[in-house]
């Protein structure tokens, strides 16, 4: 154990400091502090050593430069061991320093408040808010953690304070080391923060991303696997109600997060496994629903459930007549969310405006791979009419429709749509004539009739195959992003059989 017996504390943030003073006072600790963490100490009563007296140097530059000093790092970084570290000590009058007590700039806090963008310059205030004194005495504390201890975040004034309660003033190497590991997080954390904001609109170069918090989930994909969850769910929902969400249902949640943004007319989606199974746009919300829920009443049960409207009373009376796991909104009408809220163990969110990331990334083998997210929606001025029959402004509406349904669909994939209603899909499929088989097979099993449906493709059909097959089940449209080398064979097929071809030109995989 080693007795603390000086500290250097100096500070952002000062609510519950005042604790760990006292309790730093009360085992006779010296104090050296600058600016507003030494008017602090000192209205708490008790007498500060101002670094400017100990490094016979005032602030300089603003500011920038305060502890950034032999005679502060010296203190820090002598052990206490070393003989020849304590004759220098000596030598040169360096007080040991036991304890640093400090934390950083709020720079991500500033960034976020500005909500701006590197855009060829830095603001002066993102640029004053890059610690240097505060990350230099961060790092020195922390490897020297066998004789100084470092605090480098306010959640743990309180954490230090008890231990010294109970330990006479002294901490353990153990302690101390704890507290280093600590620092470091703090420290790489900060400057991962720092480096993405200059990289965000420059080539990702360097792989680079850092939380400072995870959430323990129940478990992962499966019971035997560990599941956490690093973030801060609270910048994304509002949690109105239900269990803890789970790793599967923050997959799904995010599937349908990302579906739900490609709409803007009132529309309800339903997905299981992260894949949609019900999705439908209508003037009312409960229609809407009834449309999706149509899709697939099977698949429907135990699924996520999305909607870009307010949940009003109506709607949830006929939801709450089917399980489910997850029900996401933009806002919720009281009476709604009192009747859903019956059911304790339903999760219920309330969405936030927030911004969608740039990238993702995916770990796999020994590294990980990163892509930009795939935020192409095409409107009808990206179709190029390729047969001599052109869709009518309904068949282009549906087909549009479902091209937003077939980006979001696991790979092979084909969606069958009409009137804005999702009447089948086929995905994840190992061909593309299985995808739309499976999507014909399921819309019989819900006694949809396909006739004048559209369907659309994730990829380009590499043979005629499947527009002669949906031309046999009804299918009277089709949109896919074209580019083989056999294109022609498919749109000679839908001239000769009356039906609407267009192109994309953008392919939608989704692995």
């Amino acid at each position: 154990m080693k007795k603390i017996k000086s500290a250097l504390i100096s500070v952002y943030y000062k609510d519950g400091l005042d604790v760990l003073i006292h309790t730093l006072a009360k085992n006779n600790v010296t104090f050296y502090s600058t600016g507003g963490t030494q008017a602090f100490i000192e209205k708490l009563g008790f007498k500060v050593i101002p670094v400017e007296e100990l490094t016979s140097y005032p602030s300089i530059l603003g500011g920038r430069v305060k502890t950034l000093h032999p005679k502060v790092f010296g203190g820090i970084l002598s052990r206490r061991d070393n003989a020849d570290d304590i004759a220098q000590l000596k030598q040169y009058e360096i007080p040991e320093i036991d304890l640093v007590v400090v934390d950083l700039y709020p720079f991500e806090e500033t960034v976020k408040n500005q909500n701006t963008l590197f855009e060829g310059e830095l603001t002066s205030e993102i640029i004053e808010k890059i610690d240097i004194g505060g990350i230099s005495l961060i790092r020195a504390a922390a490897k020297n953690f066998s004789d100084t201890v470092i605090v480098s975040q306010k959640s743990q004034y309180q954490t230090l304070a008890d231990f010294l309660e109970q330990n006479n003033g002294s901490t353990s190497l153990e302690f101390r080391q704890n507290f280093a590991k600590e620092a470091f997080a703090v420290s790489s954390h900060y400057d991962t923060l720092i480096y993405s904001y200059f990289a965000t609109q420059q080539p990702y170069e360097n792989f680079k991303t850092s939380y400072m918090q995870a959430d323990v989930l129940r478990y992962g994909e499966n019971p035997h696997q560990q599941g956490f969850f690093y973030g801060n769910l609270n910048e994304v929902f509002d949690v109105l109600n239900g269990k803890q969400l789970s790793y599967n249902n923050l997959v799904d949640v995010d599937a349908a997060v990302h579906l739900m943004a490609e709409f803007s007319d009132t529309s309800f989606a339903i997905l299981k496994h992260t894949n949609a199974c019900g999705v439908a746009s209508r003037p009312t919300l409960l229609n809407a629903w009834k449309a999706a829920y149509a899709a697939d009443t099977i698949s429907a049960f135990g699924g996520v459930l999305i909607t870009n409207a307010t949940l009003d009373l109506a709607t949830a009376e006929e939801i709450d007549k089917l399980f489910f796991e997850v029900l996401i909104a933009p806002n919720f009408d009281e009476e709604a969310l009192q009747l859903l809220k019956r059911k304790k163990n339903r999760i219920l969110l309330k969405q936030k405006l927030f911004n969608f990331p740039n990238k993702q990334f995916k770990s796999l083998l020994n590294g990980v791979i990163a892509q930009d997210f795939d935020k192409k929606t095409e409107t009808e001025a990206d179709l190029k009419t390729v047969t001599k029959l052109a869709p009518t402004q309904k068949q282009i509406d549906d087909l549009l429709f479902a091209n937003k349904i077939v980006k979001h669909l696991k790979s092979n994939t084909i969606v069958l749509v009409k009137n804005q209603q999702l009447l089948a899909m086929g995905c994840g499929q190992t061909s593309r004539v299985d995808a739309l088989q499976q999507a014909i097979l399921k819309a019989g099993v819900f006694n949809f009739d396909l006739k004048d449906a559209v369907m659309a493709s994730d990829a380009f059909f590499p043979f005629p195959d499947c527009v002669e097959i949906a031309d046999k089940a009804g299918i009277s449209a089709v949109i896919h992003p074209g580019g083989s080398i056999k294109d022609q064979e498919s749109i000679d097929y839908c001239d000769t059989h009356n039906m609407a071809m267009v192109l994309s030109g953008t392919r939608h995989f989704k692995h």
